[in-house]
This record gives C-alpha cells, structure tokens and sequence, in this order.
C-alpha cells in the first residue's frame, strides 16, 4: 500500500502558488481584460460614427500592443490557456478591425454621405436610394 501523496495539502497535488506567481498571474489577467476592454471599445466605437474613426484606430492600437504584451508573457510564463486562447481570437478580431478602419479611412466622404442619408431615411425606399447614391460615389472598380 502506497502513502497518500501530501503535496503542502493543496488540492489535486498541486503546490500552492508563490506570491511572486500570483502577482505575476494577476498581472497577465489585468492585462488580458484591458486587452479584451480595447478590443471590444475599438469595435463598438467603430459603429457610432464615421467621425469617430480616429478613436477607433487609437483603441485598435492599443488592442494590438496589449495583445503582443499578454502572449509574450505566456510565451514566457506558460500561465494560462484561456488566455491565450482569448487573445489569439482578440488579435484575429482586431486584424479584421484593421481591414475595416482601413478601408473607411480611404473612403471616408462617401462612408460619411451615406451614414448621414441613412439616417435621415424613413422608409425602405428611401434607405435603397442611399445605398444606391453609396455605390454611385464609389470608384468604377468598387461597384
């Protein structure tokens, strides 16, 4: 008969974390909810208004520094998969966001034309003018 396996009586036989990792941890974790807080504040800015695409660029920005920050410390630290996974979709989330403000970034008037026309538009008919007026702006290799 084998002796139970008291590792400092912490459950499952792991050993209880130093202070120095649950600082490290909780660190990793701050970083990952201002990552998630950046890239969920980039995208929703991003819907208001065409006019607040110069916060949305900023907050991408920040999105994409913090990402790299939180998977060099797991590359380092080897602390969380939930993290990593988390982040992994986040940094795809704001690749896409890139595309998008990159693209409203070129076409800026017409983008701001046609936000204001739809608002204004009260009916189906009226909101398909906008969208037609929309792709009318556009360069001939866009329609």
């Amino acid at each position: 008969m084998n002796p139970p396996n008291d590792s400092a009586g912490s459950p499952g036989g792991q050993h209880p974390l130093s202070d120095a990792a649950k600082a490290s941890q909780a660190k990793t974790h701050n970083l990952f909810r201002s990552f998630v807080v950046a890239v969920l504040g980039s995208f929703f800015v991003y819907q208001l208004d065409i006019s607040y695409l110069w916060l949305s660029a900023l907050l991408t920005a920040i999105a994409i520094v913090l990402g790299i920050m939180v998977l060099v410390r797991y590359a380092k630290l080897k602390e969380s998969k939930f993290v990593l996974f988390g982040t992994i979709s986040g940094l795809v989330v704001v690749a896409v966001q890139v595309l998008l403000l990159v693209s409203s970034a070129l076409f800026f008037n017409q983008v701001r034309d046609y936000q204001q026309c739809s608002r204004q538009a009260l009916t189906e008919q009226a909101a398909s003018m906008c969208r037609t007026q929309l792709q009318k702006s556009m360069p001939v290799q866009m329609r």
